[in-house]
């Protein structure tokens, strides 16, 4: 729960300085401080991803759990949820317009997402706080240029913020004493490779935007491989 309250205070940070500074901050160095952000999202994900001590249950895990979510169709799925928010909690009339968006804009994007996932299930099962306290960075950024052109309604969003993260942080913190040391490890590394996803992202990479919403079921894979390999090991 702390590094969830980090993420909070960072976002009220965020907020405030955007809606101090309303119109008057560049878009050009919000935009140079998300690439740096996205450096470091890089490191995060790739340290994270090299301590694994199986390579294919990595391997094995991202491809199955890829094929899965893509099947599913997981991130359009977190797209229409994110959709339907925005119908269900817009507010009437014109005079909230912009509260409207900037909370409902700001909610979604802190909210769904795989680094909240992945912050939230490192923190619960490991203590590990690097992910979602970098998260709050990354958020308190955006927060600054959503409040300086949406306005207050933005402060807003840490509600939602603080229920949904806090809640998957104290679900792990509950199942994390009946899981093996093995499988965090494990589900750590996958959960990092699908960080440096978010971070080629950030950093626009690539020629079309990683979809790491469908990569998301990987990183519950290793609850059964690690038993099936433990299995085929004995008999061979």
């Amino acid at each position: 729960m702390p590094a969830t309250f980090i993420n909070v205070a960072l976002v009220l940070l965020g907020s405030a300085i955007g809606l101090l500074f309303r119109g008057r901050i560049p878009p050009r160095f919000t935009r140079a401080v998300t690439f740096a952000l996205g450096l470091c999202v890089l490191a995060i994900g790739a340290s994270a991803a090299l301590e694994t001590r199986d390579t294919l249950c990595v391997i094995v895990c991202m491809v199955v759990g890829t094929l899965l979510g893509e099947a599913l169709d997981i991130e359009k799925r977190m797209d229409r949820v994110g959709e339907l928010l925005k119908s269900k909690l817009a507010f009437r009339g014109q005079g909230n317009a912009r509260f409207s968006e900037g909370f409902v804009s700001a909610s979604v994007l802190f909210c769904v997402g795989a680094m909240a996932i992945n912050g939230s299930l490192a923190a619960g099962l490991r203590g590990d706080w690097s992910i979602l306290v970098s998260k709050g960075v990354i958020d308190g950024v955006t927060s600054i240029s959503f409040a300086a052109t949406m306005g207050v309604g933005v402060v807003f969003s840490v509600i939602p913020l603080l229920l949904y993260q806090g809640g998957l942080t104290l679900l792990a913190e509950a199942v994390g004493p009946y899981l093996s040391e093995e499988l965090v490890a494990e589900m750590s590394a996958v959960g990092g490779l699908i960080i440096v996803g978010i971070a080629v992202n950030m950093l626009e990479l690539g020629k079309e935007k990683i979809r790491v919403g469908n990569m998301l079921p990987a990183i519950f894979l290793p609850a059964a491989y690690l038993p099936l390999s433990g299995w085929l090991g004995g008999l061979f």
